[in-house]
Order: C-alpha cells, then sequence, then structure tokens
C-alpha cells in the first residue's frame, strides 16, 4: 500500500501453516519521497498486527507499549518488523475465547486467520516551521491465511 512518500508492506510468507505452526508474517515500511532520509514518530513500533480468527469469530487483539520514540528511514531501505505474537484475554472472556488465546503462544490452531496490519506514526514538521501540525500517517493493509492439520 503506498500512501504519500511511504510504501507499506504486509507479508505472511505462506497462505497455509500446519496446526500449532507459528505464522510467519512481517511488515515492512519504505520511505520513497525526495529527501535522503525522514524521521517519523511512533510508540513502541509503526507496525500493528491484529487479527482475527474467521472460523470462530475471535479477535485477537495486538497491544503494545506507547511511549513515543522517533525513527529514521533512509530512502530506499526498508524497515522491517516480523510478527512476534499477541492476544490477551479478561475474566469476563469465555473460558473456550481464553483458551484459544492461550493456545497461540504454541502455534495457531486450526482456522481462517485474516491480519488487520496498519503502520501508525507521524512526521512533525521542519524546525523553524512554526503552527503546522504533525502529519498523521495510518496506512493500512489486510491478509488472510489459513491453520489446517
Amino acid at each position: 500500500m503506498k500512501e504519500g512518500d511511504f510504501v507499506y508492506r504486509l507479508v505472511s510468507e505462506s497462505e497455509r501453516y500446519g496446526q500449532g505452526e507459528k505464522p510467519k508474517i512481517y511488515a515492512e515500511l519504505e520511505y520513497v519521497g525526495e529527501q535522503d532520509e525522514i524521521t517519523i514518530g511512533h510508540a513502541a513500533s509503526p507496525f500493528y498486527f491484529p487479527m482475527k480468527e474467521l472460523t470462530r469469530n475471535y479477535s485477537i487483539d495486538y497491544m503494545m507499549n506507547e511511549p513515543y520514540i522517533t525513527t529514521t528511514l533512509k530512502k530506499g531501505e526498508l524497515l522491517r518488523e516480523d510478527y512476534t505474537g499477541s492476544g490477551g484475554y479478561s475474566e469476563q472472556d469465555t473460558k473456550d475465547y481464553q483458551n484459544f488465546i492461550r493456545s497461540l503462544k504454541d502455534g495457531f490452531p486450526e482456522g481462517r486467520y485474516v491480519v488487520y496490519g496498519s503502520a501508525d506514526f507521524v512526521i512533525h514538521p521542519a524546525e523553524g516551521e512554526t503552527g503546522e501540525e504533525p502529519e498523521k500517517y495510518k496506512i493500512q493493509a489486510e491478509i488472510e491465511f489459513e491453520v489446517s492439520p
């Protein structure tokens, strides 16, 4: 997905994984603008990987620490991050849902999944440019994969 001077990619290395296997998913952000580099501001990461398991209709939330940090992107170089896991539940959730979320740490159970990925970041105005608001970006993409026995 391209937005402004940025290209966001959301990739699953396979369309199908075996039951109990951890999906290999990653996101990339590339700056393709005219400057040699640009600095973006974001939470712990600019990348988010929330999912939904379509067979059971379960949401798999993606939590992230929210400090404000910056990353400098060099033109034509990729910023890449692998999906490392997600999901959480509360005591109000059903036991089935709690068991499902707990099972993700050992690999994904059988089902169809969609990843609602995004790159979420801001660009602050150049020094000396007063009165301008930061440019906000939320570039989104979706991919699906299946887990079968």
